[in-house]
């Protein structure tokens, strides 16, 4: 039994730059199911057993391939690159030699510019119901980034209903990496409403802190700040805080520190309506937490609900933000011929 209306496929089938799109179903024994789509390798929808045993979709996101395209909102469920989040003035240095990016989020390059990942139709390859590949070759000078870059993700749901995203990567030249998964979650339901009483906990001891730009300045001790999320906290409770972080951001759009192994959550999200909950791992050193601050509401979603701010939140895996600019932070340097790997699993569980 679900509360949503099922999506058409046919609403998924277009022609982008002489690329058929498509929709993709993965399920598994418990009855969940994600949809995915080969436009932007992105999440579509989640559907997740809720604590009375109903279908709920936990991922915004759109009924067609054109509500992706005509939306204010570009990143939905995507994966986000050549280089997620963001790099300063568009610019950085490699090898002696000057790049200039795209600057599509003020003065900054971000989620790997204009027409980065999220807007390329990826290849694909379908392995039973459970496992899909994307592909996806970026090309030299894409963007203003160097190198011929082959990339593939991999999503699998397995029977524990966790999604395990799989990025590889490899150049043949010198480039800056950083990718993730773009999905907004609202545990509450897609469309339901926002995400602010819902609560969160952030296995960090620090975040970066951010200029007017939204371009770290400092790695700082959450202790004592409205970025603690060490306890399981509503993420309605610090959020209006005065604060000069939040002011500049309009809510959480920040870098937490991640010192966990994959063996451990560095994040965890529950509903108290539906009872679900997300645990994130990841092998990446960050996780961006980002409460849809800036959603505008001209955006329809799958239910037919304007996505206002807070509508939902993304726990993003990926290195640092600027990370190219700046020589202190864990390296995105992929070098030519070496090899890229990431991973990052989504669980769902009920909480007892």
């Amino acid at each position: 039994m679900t509360k949503y209306q099922s999506l058409i496929p046919k609403y998924f089938d277009s022609v982008i730059e002489g690329k058929n799109t498509h929709l993709l179903l993965l399920k598994n024994e418990g009855g969940m199911q994600v949809l995915l789509t080969d436009y932007g390798a992105r999440i579509v929808s989640i559907l997740v057993p809720d604590n009375k045993g109903n279908l709920v979709d936990v991922a915004l996101g759109f009924d067609s391939i054109q509500g992706y395209l005509e939306a204010d909102e570009k990143y939905h469920g995507c994966t986000a690159g050549r280089f997620a989040n963001r790099i300063a003035n568009g610019k950085f240095e490699l090898n002696g030699k000057q790049y200039t990016l795209p600057q599509n989020n003020g003065i900054n390059c971000l989620h790997g510019g204009i027409s980065g990942f999220h807007d390329k139709v990826w290849d694909r390859r379908v392995t039973y119901q459970s496992h899909v590949e994307f592909y996806y070759v970026s090309k030299d000078g894409e963007e203003g980034f160097p190198g011929n870059l082959k990339t593939m993700v991999s999503y699998t749901l397995t029977r524990n209903n966790e999604i395990i995203i799989k990025y590889h990567a490899q150049s043949d030249a010198d480039t800056p990496i950083n990718l993730t998964n773009h999905t907004y979650f609202n545990l509450d339901g897609e469309g339901s409403g926002d995400i602010l009483q819902q609560v969160l906990q952030i296995n960090s001891d620090e975040v970066l802190f951010v200029d007017e730009h939204q371009i770290p300045t400092a790695i700082v001790p959450v202790e004592g700040t409205p970025f603690d999320f060490r306890l399981p906290k509503k993420i309605v409770q610090d959020i209006t805080e005065n604060d000069e972080q939040l002011i500049l951001a309009k809510g959480y759009d920040h870098c937490y520190v991640n010192n966990k192994p994959i063996s451990q959550p560095c994040a965890t999200a529950y509903s108290k309506n539906t009872g679900i909950q997300l645990d994130v791992y990841t092998t990446e050193p960050g996780v961006q937490l980002y409460t849809g601050n800036w959603m505008t509401g001209n955006d329809i979603g799958k239910r037919g609900n304007k996505y206002l701010p807070y509508a939902g939140f993304c726990l993003e895996t990926q290195h640092f933000p600027d990370s190219p600019n700046q020589a202190d932070f864990p390296s995105t340097l992929l070098k030519a011929g070496a090899q890229f790997d990431s991973e990052t699993h989504f669980k769902f569980s009920i909480k007892k």
